[in-house]
């Protein structure tokens, strides 16, 4: 906030019993609280109390230089001015983390410039990169923590960006659950399941077998039936605990994932942190959801922009459409591969409306840690199980795209062996 000419309005003041009040503030929260450190005022709304009053903590380091064999850093103060910048030796510095940062980024910078060893003093291009880039990593970081802080699910949300100097989607906001569009109205569940343990004593055949299916899960809650087959959860009005085995999609995300930048023109990218078992359960997608015609609309924008994020719900008739462009969760942000890890399972949950499934991923393999999160954006199911239904076999295509008759011919990129060159 330096940069404004105008802070937000101060924090509400109160004075003899008057009511509190905003007044309008010509510095930054960061310019003032440096004012209240230079003359011993303490102020918890930013920060400034008596037991850090004189604590001076690096935020990131700016600039290196080397003179008769001693190292010395630039320092940036947190919660002081870039004025306040200020040379200190190495051992000064009780930064170890900070330190090993800056000299990854600045060994990856010099080979971008073909230089073999570090100067005595950076190049003025150098140094500005190194200030640029530690910026941008406080911004992911506090992205971040927006995110961890918006979520509802176990797993934990990180960011990593160390290919360029791309800060977080503008206009996106992080949702848990698709919101529902004008004018489109979700039926609820009216009934839910007797038993008293769905997996091994189902009553009817629990949630599924009143919608004429079986149960999608084994006991430990991976997915056991062929993609294109409808799964039916047990939902709010059931007698079973929140430890049913017939409970996946509904739990949320359990894996710790990374959001990330990557290297081959893909944009950002998703990986996980933790090993995850074949058919298990990873992430929903999440969006608006919208009228196909809606979509098309949109659609047309986004070809455009050449970029979509529209998934057509054609389970049973082509309908709606879940839009991810800028409300969305994490899936927003996972890539297509012609050979992908994840697989699409249509999920009814509270929701009795079968043209309006929920869109879970589940891994097609097991994944390792590390790995990057991928499905295919123009995956064709085939059911050849004898026990497919009408409804099975009418879901034939999945796309993110608001149009199949005017699909753009996109680039693939995935690298892949079997790569079909096009991703429609």
């Amino acid at each position: 906030m330096a940069e404004n000419l105008k802070a937000p309005l101060a924090p509400p003041l109160k004075r003899d019993g008057a009511p509190a009040c905003n007044v309008p503030c010509k510095m930054s929260w960061d310019e003032v609280g440096v004012l209240c450190r230079r003359e011993r005022l303490r102020c918890k709304q930013l920060g400034v109390i008596g037991a850090n009053i004189d604590d001076y903590e690096v935020e990131f380091l700016c600039d290196y230089k080397k003179t008769r064999d001693k190292e010395f850093y630039l320092v940036k103060w947190r919660g002081y001015l870039e004025a306040d910048n200020s040379w200190e030796p190495k051992r000064n510095l009780k930064c170890p983390k900070l330190i090993k940062q800056f000299h990854e980024d600045l060994d990856l910078e010099l080979r971008r410039h073909k230089k073999r060893s570090t100067p005595n003093r950076l190049d003025k291009e150098v140094s500005s990169f190194l200030v640029l880039k530690a910026k941008l990593r406080q911004t992911l970081l506090g992205w971040e923590a927006h995110l961890n802080k918006t979520r509802n699910h176990p797993g934990h949300i990180f960011v990593v960006n160390d290919v360029d100097l791309e800060g977080p989607p503008k206009s996106f906001t992080y949702i848990n659950n698709n919101n529902v569009g004008q004018g489109i109205v979700l039926d609820v569940m009216a009934v839910g399941c007797e038993c008293k343990n769905c997996f091994e004593e189902p009553v009817n055949g629990c949630c599924p077998g009143a919608s004429q299916h079986r149960m999608a899960y084994n006991e430990k809650g991976q997915v056991r039936i062929s993609p294109g087959k409808p799964v039916y959860e047990c939902n709010s009005r059931c007698s079973c605990g929140p430890d049913c085995p017939n409970r996946v999609v509904q739990k949320g995300i359990q894996f710790d994932l990374c959001i990330f930048k990557t290297e081959n023109d893909r944009g950002w990218g998703v990986r996980t942190l933790q090993h995850i078992k074949k058919n298990t359960f990873v992430m929903e997608y999440v969006g608006e959801i919208i009228t196909t015609d809606e979509a098309e609309r949109r659609g047309q924008v986004y070809d455009r922009q050449g970029a979509t994020y529209l998934f057509d719900l054609d389970y049973v008739e082509d309908v709606y459409t879940v839009d991810a462009a800028h409300q969305g969760n994490i899936s927003h942000f996972v890539n297509h591969s012609c050979t992908p890890n994840l697989q699409v399972f249509n999920v009814f949950i509270d929701n009795i409306d079968e043209r309006l499934p929920r869109i879970a991923l589940f891994s097609t393999r097991p994944i390792r840690a590390g790995e990057e999160l991928t499905f295919d954006y123009n995956m064709q199911i085939n059911p050849v199980d004898t026990e497919s239904t009408k409804m099975d076999s009418s879901f034939s295509l999945v796309g993110l795209n608001s149009s199949p008759k005017k699909r753009v011919r996109v680039e693939c990129l995935c690298g892949s062996d079997s790569c079909r060159k096009y991703l429609f």
